[in-house]
């Protein structure tokens, strides 16, 4: 059983049109992600859909996630979790922490290879969802 800490969690019985709408969010930043060929926009897009994919399965459970200090890394620990796959926490922590780099030290560049690889990533992870 998955452990949903209170700190970073709440208690919340979503309607299913609130989670499809969650997931609908994830999907059009996915299809963001795959309709470009600027790196940078192929990555912010695939990480957004990979947070929104967590939040929207973590809403599936009667969980919503608290807006706190790091709630991004706890998103991607109960993604990575309810998909049985402890990549998901690995790359995704390593987009995440890419993505802190660009938003908040002066930003990077990121290529053209690195970012359809995490797209990639990002779509074998909504496959393993059943999306």
């Amino acid at each position: 059983m998955i452990n949903f800490e209170s700190q970073h969690f709440q208690k919340l019985t979503f309607k299913e049109k609130q989670i499809d709408q969650f997931l609908m969010s994830a999907q059009h930043d996915l299809k963001i992600a795959e309709s470009t060929d600027i790196p940078d926009v192929v990555f912010k897009f695939s990480y957004d859909a990979l947070i929104k994919l967590g939040i929207m399965l973590i809403a599936k459970k009667g969980y919503k996630v608290r807006s706190t200090a790091g709630h991004h890394v706890k998103i991607l620990e109960k993604l990575s979790q309810l998909l049985k796959d402890e990549d998901i926490l690995v790359l995704g922590n390593k987009m995440r922490q890419e993505r802190n780099v660009n938003l908040y030290d002066g930003g990077f560049f990121l290529g053209e290879k690195d970012s359809l690889e995490y797209l990639e990533f990002v779509k074998s992870t909504f496959k393993k969802a059943g999306i």
